[in-house]
């Protein structure tokens, strides 16, 4: 069975993570989409999270990271042949909006089941604007993401 877990990943998070290890265990494929959120201006490249997130997934054999230009979710579940999407939930008003997306979904294409993974409760307050918040006061965040991507995160605000 194959999985989507999709994201702006924008920066990718030990909660991304956390969530993409153990989506990893459940389902044979997991497909890492990297996708735009038109709402938020990215701090990073598509091309940067791509290498950010491969680095750090290409100890799990059957994670595969893509980029994907503005669709609809369903539409690359389809063209992906993906029958699972993932998504992680680290409050009720998580919980809230993605029980509204996976409806609109459910009504898009019946046969897509969404899973909802609960953020264990050391990622339960990450976010990934929280993040870029903190991190650009020079805040430890080292401790939020992984290592090359708090590299690479410093090396962008010390360019600005």
């Amino acid at each position: 069975m194959i999985a989507l877990f999709p994201g702006s990943f924008d920066p990718l998070t030990n909660g991304h993570l956390d969530l993409i290890l153990r989506a990893s265990k459940m389902y044979d494929r997991i497909i890492v989409a990297v996708m735009t959120n038109t709402a938020k201006k990215p701090l990073l490249t598509t091309d940067e999270k791509l290498e950010l997130i491969k680095e750090n997934v290409t100890s799990i054999g059957n994670v595969e990271v893509i980029a994907v230009e503005s669709d609809l979710t369903v539409n690359v579940m389809h063209r992906l042949n993906a029958s699972i999407l993932v998504r992680g939930v680290r409050d009720v008003k998580d919980f809230e909006y993605e029980r509204e997306i996976a409806a609109m979904n459910s009504r898009l294409s019946p046969e897509i089941e969404t899973v909802l993974l609960l953020a264990r409760p050391e990622f339960s307050f990450l976010s990934s604007s929280m993040i870029k918040e903190v991190g650009q006061f020079h805040g430890d965040i080292d401790q939020f993401v992984p290592a090359n991507v708090e590299a690479a995160l410093r090396k962008k605000w010390a360019n600005e």
